[in-house]
């Protein structure tokens, strides 16, 4: 199964009888799929259908999908307002001979506010189920549009996240080839240090300074990090290679490799060995940036 991003636009129109629609389809990042519809006053009822369909294609994502509607070629329907006429025909006649004027026109009394009501042609069910039908069809011909424009930025992003996998676990390699983390190394420095102190002062125990050096050179040692991190790089790759919405199991990832690569730089005991850690924490960064954008 392809990856898939969580960021895409997509729009549909069409014409079902006298009715014209429009989507328009955008999504961005979020935790979990929420879709936030915009449609037309009276068209509610198309709703459930259109989250169902919207919830069988994705599964994260913050989609906003907007609806507009017209009718096309329905004649409108001019009606007299019988009452405000003969409100106004009677004010007229009871103003005959209090005022000088021409006799009102039929025009200008049909101009006048709420005597003439136009109208949309009146609606038929089955022409307006029709075109309800129509537009849910075309959300779903625009989702697809919507999950392949996605589809196409997971498989780039595919490839970034595994380029940087591929770096996390060089750095992993490095570390451990690190001349500085070697048991021997380790022992020589303590050593040298164990010496210098008891040579400053003969007030300190060898037997003690021994164990302390023997528990720091356990506390210093990278070997689980190193584990862990080689266990998550491939884990992810594995993820990244099986598709499908991983985004989240790929974030999780993410903080353990970034908890690694933390612990990792807090043990380093040479200057080779704490640069590596730096670098790998800021790969895992970019690591973690690039996984928000995923499925």
């Amino acid at each position: 199964m392809a990856l898939s991003s969580m960021t895409g636009f997509a729009r549909g129109h069409g014409v079902a009888g006298s009715y014209a629609w429009a989507w328009e389809l955008k999504s961005v990042n979020s935790k979990g799929l929420d879709l936030k519809l915009r449609l037309p006053p009276g068209w509610e009822a198309i709703e459930p259908a259109v989250r169902a369909r919207a919830a069988e294609v994705l599964s994260r994502g913050s989609v906003f999908a907007n609806l507009t509607v017209s009718r096309e070629g329905a004649v409108p329907v001019a009606r007299v307002n019988e009452a405000a006429l003969q409100a106004v025909l009677a004010a007229l006649k009871d103003l005959e001979g209090k005022v000088e004027g021409a006799a009102p026109s039929l025009d200008g009394i049909l101009a006048l506010k709420g005597v003439m009501e136009v109208s949309e042609a009146q609606e038929n069910e089955a022409e307006r189920a029709a075109a309800e039908a129509a537009a849910v069809a075309g959300f779903g011909a625009a989702l697809k549009e919507l999950a392949a424009m996605r589809r196409t930025e997971g498989q780039a992003l595919g490839t970034i996240l595994t380029g940087r996998l591929t770096e996390i676990g060089a750095l992993s390699a490095r570390a451990e080839a690190t001349p500085g983390r070697k048991p021997e190394a380790i022992k020589a420095r303590l050593t040298a240090q164990v010496a210098e102190l008891l040579e400053a002062s003969q007030r300190f125990d060898a037997d003690r300074l021994h164990q302390e050096a023997i528990m720091l050179a356990t506390k210093i040692d990278i070997r689980e990090e190193l584990d862990r991190l080689t266990a998550h790089v491939a884990q992810a790759k594995k993820l990244i290679a099986d598709g499908g919405p991983i985004g989240r199991k790929l974030d999780f990832l993410a903080q353990e490799l970034n908890r690694e690569s933390n612990t990792l730089c807090s043990k380093a005991n040479d200057l080779e060995l704490t640069n590596i850690g730096l670098d790998l924490k800021a790969v895992v960064e970019q690591f973690r940036e690039q996984v928000q954008n995923l499925e």
